[in-house]
């Protein structure tokens, strides 16, 4: 070990800041001692085996898939076809089968309404035509008994016809004025005499209809 001399007033000392060391020769580095060792086998050379964990789970819970845990899993592609697995799936499955009831009973009530609607108005269209079958039957009826009668026949209902109106106006008239006479005519009484010569005039020419259809069909 050699130091650097740097005189000095107080004589000579080796300075702190300004030293050398000088390593010997023979000195190596830990590679080289580590070289010179013997010689490691391939097994020690090697890098550790990892770790193995083994599995200690059954195969029949094994493929089981907790659904109330908070993380995401992959599950086969049957899995909507496996038996019913944890409560939740129950309570779902409960749940679809109830709507599903619902659906259908609510679409049997519109089916059967629609079904009650439908014979409903059938039996109106049926009953209207029966009665307009009843009616065009009747007329008829009445059109083929006025044909019947000879024009003597015919000439006098006709005459009778016309007089009954005449006869039934002048008494309601007769009577009006009595009433009226004695001032007990009142708009009751003249509605009561007015409804009854239009029933009159009504009936009246209904029958002359008749007449005249039935001396036209025989012509």
């Amino acid at each position: 070990m050699n130091w650097a001399k740097n005189p000095s007033p107080g004589g000579w000392h080796p300075p702190l800041s300004t030293w050398t060391l000088t390593l010997p020769r023979d000195v190596v580095s830990y590679a080289d001692v580590a070289a010179s060792g013997p010689k490691q086998t391939p097994e020690e050379a090697a890098a550790p085996q990892p770790v193995e964990l083994l599995n200690t789970e059954s195969v029949a819970t094994a493929s089981l898939t907790d659904i109330d845990i908070p993380s995401v899993h992959t599950v086969p592609s049957d899995f909507s076809e496996q038996p019913i697995q944890t409560e939740t799936q129950a309570n779902r499955l409960d749940i679809e089968a109830e709507a599903n009831a619902e659906a259908n009973a609510e679409a049997d009530a519109e089916a059967e309404a629609e079904a009650a609607k439908t014979k409903a108005k059938a039996k109106v269209q049926n009953a209207k035509k029966q009665t307009e079958k009843k009616a065009r039957e009747t007329d008829s009826w009445l059109v083929q008994q006025f044909s019947g009668l000879s024009d003597g026949s015919a000439s006098a209902l006709a005459v009778t016809n016309l007089a009954a109106i005449i006869g039934v106006s002048s008494y309601l008239g007769y009577k009006a004025w009595g009433l009226y006479e004695r001032g007990n005519l009142s708009w009751k009484t003249a509605g009561v005499g007015v409804g009854i010569l239009a029933g009159v005039g009504a009936a009246e020419a209904v029958l002359g209809r008749y007449l005249y259809k039935g001396k036209k069909g025989s012509c």
